[in-house]
Formats: structure tokens, C-alpha cells, sequence
């Protein structure tokens, strides 16, 4: 099924999440930027690193330290996407195409999902669910079964993409133990490395956004960059400072081709498109309603163009020096004749910083970093599931958090255990066509009820009215 979805639907997809791009850009640059995702006056909740590290952390923090070393290296010595594999071509392309698969059109995803919730919550006044956003189209039947359907599927797609991540993030975690200190590479201590997190996790979760979240987030995003900093240092530095700008050159000049390529008229570029370019287009889209709501969930009171430019460039930026950093390193020492691509995804990393200066203590604190990745993944998701199940209370309670850590927990040991993670992917990537039609109505609702607040504000340059407290200016009561 994942397959026939890939084959048939790929120019979908492709297609979508362009629009999404320019969905983002349109509310940057015109006047609805302006509003607030608040009351008019209302101020963040949050200072502006913190609000960047929890939305990174969520959005795909774990993913980095995951494919960081494996993903440029696999598009140059593995599977090219336009060229013959080990050619010079191909080495431009490794770092051009990671980009492109976690750059602007993931977070544009992102952002956008996020802003439609945080718009209707925060300055509708409605909850925080992703089934009101519809309610510009639908009236009060996005609060029946249509609605119940969409919140439900949003529950499903977060429980689903959360298991996966912590299954493969206990593999990665195993690995890494292994090798700094010849663990074995078991099931028995990926699980007791889920339970120890779990623990962990639920901890964070209990004491809130603004206490554990917030501070896990902060601590996480100050490890990526000490690691980051040590690499960059530690490896071919200026090999991997030219690559960076050379890449961000090389993914601007094609950032319309990548966008729209489907290679119609070539089978096995097609089939690379599939299985890379479609596959991660399927996933953002998968992972939107856990990530969209969570950073809806902190953006209170900033304004739309203050919240699309962050959300889309700032981790972007972060996200192409991450991998420029570890894929430069990766691919310089398998052009040197040490062979990275015999190891397995989750082992890469490892191989990579163990030819570096220091390499042990880089491995000690790759670990640490991958450990708090997992443990802010799961305490987001275990907040967001939380506040869903409350009918979108702001602040669940510690009991409903408690139930969907041991859930969420219980759900990726088994599957560990059964070997079902990447059967589990499958599903997600399979949930993501019909939700994409939420978000498609989304988008236009999103739309509508911004051009009617706008018209109420009479907004061109400046607005000149403002609605009153607790009184939102509401399309769909008119």
C-alpha cells in the first residue's frame, strides 16, 4: 500500500506541500502578518531561545542525531538522486538534496498546521483541537462526526509517529552504549532504556511547559550546538564551511526543480524520488498534527509573520549547519577509504566521530544529546495526547499525561520486541493521504477567516479596528 501511495500519489504530494510554501510566504508578506495569535496587545509567553529550542526539540531534534552523518553519505555512496553513485555530481547533490528533504518545506508543514491552531485558539478563542480550524468551512459540523474524525486521526498519527521514535531512538541509544562501553546490542537493554526514559519523560511532562519541557528543550539545543561547535572544529573545518555555503547555494538555485521533479520519463529516478523525497513528504505531513499543536500550544501572543519566519528559517538554518557538519565529515572519511556504508543508519554516527580528535568523549556526548532528544519527543507527545484527550485544556492533568507515557512506552517496546517499527512507519505514511485533505481544507479555511478578520480590522498598512475582549471577529457566526 505504501508503495501503490508513493507511485500514484507522489506529484500530489509534491504539489502540496509547495502550496504549503507558498501559503507561508503569502501571510509573511501581506498585511494579516500583522496579527497577533492573541488579544491585540498580548505579549509571548515564552523568551524567544526558549520558544526556538521547544518547537526544534519537538519538530525533529532526535531525527538530526539519527540521519546527521547517514543520510549525505547514503545520496553520495549509496543511492544518488540524479547522478551515477561516488560521482562528483553526486557529491553536490548529497548535501543539496539533505537540505531540501528537512529544510523549508518540512517546517513550512510545520508552521503552517501550527499557525492555523494557534490562530483559532488564541485569537478565536476556541480549543486547541485541530478539528475547529474548520469550522470556517463546516460551521458547527466540524464539531460532530467530522470533527471527531480529525481529532481522532490526529491522536492516532501522534501515538503511531511518537512509538516509532522512541523505538528507534532506543536503538540508537543502544548503539552508542555499545560502543563507548561494549553493551550488548539487545532488546533487553533497548527496553530497559525505554523504561528508564519513561520515567524520565513523565517527570518532565507533569512539571509543565514552562518548567521541565522548557528546560529539557533549552539544554537540548545547548548540547546540539557544543557538538555541533567540536565537529566542525575536530573534522576537515574548512572543507565543511565551504560545503555549507556551497550546499545552501546549490539548494536555492534548485530549490523550484527539487520541488516539482518527478523524473516522469525515468524509472529509477522516479523511484529514488519515491522512496526519499515522497517518503519524507508523507512523514512532515504525518507528524503535523503532534508537532503543530505543541508549537501552536507556545506561540501565544507572537504575530504571524514574527511566528512564520522563525519557525521556517531559523531550525532551517540550524538544520543545514547540523548536516553540513556531520555529512561533510561522513563522506570525507569514506572518500579516504574508511568505509562508513557497510555500517547500519543508527551506527553511522558513531563510525564517523570515531576517526575524530577526541572521538570518545564526542561519542559521550552524542549519547547525552540523543538521550534528551528522546526524552523532549516523548514529554511533547505526552502533553499534546494529554490536552486532546481533555477536549484542548491548555493544562492537563498529571493523571491523563501519566497514562499516555505508560501507553506510548508499552506501545514501542512491543513492537521493538515484535520487530513491527517499520511496519509502524508504513502505517503512518499510509494515514498521511486522507489527513492530507484536512489539511488541504485547513489551508482554505485558514484563509478565509484571515481575510475576514482583516476586512473587520480594515488592515492595509495599519489596522483601524480591533476586536473587543473575549469578542473575536468569527466568520461562521455571521
Amino acid at each position: 500500500m505504501r508503495q501503490v501511495i508513493s507511485r500514484d500519489f507522489g506529484w500530489y504530494y509534491l504539489l502540496l506541500l509547495a502550496a504549503m510554501v507558498c501559503f507561508c510566504v503569502f501571510f509573511i508578506v501581506t498585511p494579516a502578518g500583522q496579527i497577533r495569535l492573541g488579544d491585540p496587545h498580548s505579549e509571548p509567553e515564552h523568551s524567544k531561545f526558549s520558544w526556538l529550542a521547544m518547537l526544534f526539540s519537538a519538530g525533529m531534534g532526535i531525527g538530526l542525531v539519527f540521519y546527521g552523518a547517514a543520510e549525505p553519505l547514503s545520496h553520495f555512496a549509496v543511492s544518488a538522486p540524479a547522478s551515477e553513485v561516488g560521482s562528483r555530481q553526486a557529491l553536490e547533490d548529497a548535501l543539496k538534496y539533505t537540505f531540501f528533504h528537512w529544510g523549508i518545506h518540512a517546517w513550512a508543514a510545520y508552521g503552517l498546521v501550527a499557525l492555523a491552531i494557534a490562530y483559532f485558539q488564541f485569537r478565536k478563542k476556541e480549543s486547541i483541537l485541530l478539528s475547529v480550524t474548520l469550522k470556517p468551512l463546516l460551521g458547527k459540523r466540524a464539531e460532530g462526526f467530522i470533527g471527531t474524525l480529525v481529532d481522532s486521526a490526529t491522536i492516532f498519527a501522534t501515538v503511531v509517529g511518537v512509538a516509532t521514535s522512541l523505538g528507534y531512538g532506543a536503538i540508537q541509544i543502544n548503539s552508542g552504549l555499545h560502543f563507548l562501553l561494549q553493551a550488548p546490542e539487545s532488546q533487553t537493554v533497548q527496553m530497559l532504556i525505554i523504561a528508564v526514559t519513561t520515567v524520565l519523560f513523565l517527570l518532565s511532562a507533569m512539571s509543565g511547559v514552562s518548567r521541565g519541557v522548557k528546560l529539557l528543550s533549552n539544554l537540548n539545543v545547548i548540547l546540539a550546538l557544543v557538538l555541533l561547535v567540536c565537529v566542525i572544529c575536530a573534522g576537515p573545518t574548512v572543507l565543511i564551511l565551504n560545503n555549507f555555503v556551497d550546499s545552501i547555494g546549490s539548494y536555492i538555485q534548485g530549490f523550484f526543480r527539487m520541488s516539482f521533479r518527478t523524473a516522469a520519463y525515468d524509472a529509477a529516478r522516479n523511484l529514488w524520488i519515491q522512496q526519499w523525497t515522497i517518503f519524507y513528504w508523507a512523514w512532515w505531513l504525518s507528524w503535523t498534527p503532534f508537532v503543530g499543536i505543541f508549537i501552536a500550544r507556545i506561540s501565544k501572543g507572537r504575530t504571524i509573520r514574527e511566528f512564520l519566519v522563525h519557525v521556517m528559517l531559523v531550525p532551517t538554518l540550524l538544520t543545514m549547519l547540523w548536516f553540513s557538519a556531520f555529512g561533510t565529515l561522513s563522506i570525507h572519511l569514506q572518500t579516504t577509504g574508511i568505509e562508513l556504508i557497510d555500517l547500519d543508519t543508527e551506527n553511522v554516527l558513531f563510525g564517523a566521530l570515531a576517526h575524530c580528535p577526541f572521538g570518545f568523549f564526542l561519542s559521550i556526548l552524542a549519547v547525552f544529546l540523543i538521550f534528551s532528544f528522546f526524552i523532549t519527543s516523548a514529554d511533547s507527545a505526552v502533553f499534546v495526547l494529554a490536552m486532546l484527550s481533555e477536549h484542548g485544556a491548555l493544562h492537563p492533568t498529571n493523571r491523563t499525561k501519566l497514562i499516555w507515557g505508560v501507553l506510548l512506552s508499552v506501545l514501542a517496546g512491543s513492537l521493538l520486541a515484535a520487530g513491527g517499527l517499520d511496519a509502524l512507519q508504513n502505517v503512518l505514511i499510509i494515514v498521511a493521504l486522507p489527513f492530507s485533505v484536512a489539511v488541504v481544507l485547513m489551508m482554505i479555511a485558514l484563509y478565509i477567516e484571515l481575510e475576514h478578520e482583516r476586512n473587520e480590522m480594515d488592515l492595509y498598512i495599519k489596522p483601524h479596528t480591533y476586536p473587543e475582549k473575549d469578542k473575536p471577529f468569527r466568520s461562521y457566526e455571521n
